[in-house]
């Protein structure tokens, strides 16, 4: 029973914090602690349900389906070979949002956020053609790494913010190993390989 709960917990861990929720927190940032914030407050609900069609909803929406057809169960799911399809479903979507964001003038540094996780995304599929990396930790390390250029861009602290990407960092690699999705390196790799594209995507 207890082993139940733990790996209830670790799914619902892993099905909350998503990779694909990088542009809409770096959004919240941005809006919360940079000049952004003086943006009228419908523009930034505009931006941030734009962020979530294209970036959330319609790559979950399609890889769901995708995977439906191919009819696969979820531990089918996670083999290096099956991640392919979803790596480019998303890719396309995080360009089209990128290619919206430009077409609307959004300000640069809002597109530096997809572009950011854009490049996470290509980074992730090419490692996968060799290595199976976790994009959940790749995710939470893009925000660290968005976190981490923003702070020097905007000469705002990040001290604690950076603590709470950590720890939830901490327990959601700790769920993906519980699930037996990655091993510890697997882990460690997605959220280095995160920080890193995330961080130079945006401070270069």
């Amino acid at each position: 029973m207890k082993e139940r709960r733990i790996i209830l917990t670790a799914k619902l861990i892993s099905m909350l914090f998503t990779p694909f929720y990088l542009p809409i927190v770096g959004l919240l940032v941005l809006f919360t602690l940079s000049y952004l914030s003086l943006l009228p407050p419908m523009y930034k609900i505009m931006v941030l349900l734009m962020t979530w069609l294209f970036t959330i909803f319609m790559p979950t929406m399609l890889i769901r389906a995708y995977n439906r057809y191919q009819n696969w169960r979820p531990f089918e799911i996670g083999t290096r070979e099956r991640r392919m399809i979803p790596y480019v479903i998303s890719i396309l979507c995080y360009l089209l949002c990128s290619y919206v964001m430009e077409v609307m003038h959004i300000p640069h540094f809002m597109r530096r956020i997809i572009i950011a996780a854009l490049a996470i995304q290509i980074i992730c599929s090419m490692i996968n053609l060799f290595w199976k990396i976790s994009t959940h930790m790749a995710g939470i390390g893009g925000m660290a790494g968005a976190l981490m250029a923003f702070a020097q861009t905007f000469s705002f602290n990040p001290v604690w913010w950076l603590c709470l990407v950590i720890i939830v960092a901490g327990v959601l690699g700790t769920s993906r190993m519980i699930l037996r999705q990655h091993t510890l390196h697997q882990v460690v790799g997605g959220f280095v390989t995160g920080l890193l594209c995330a961080y130079l995507a945006i401070i270069i």
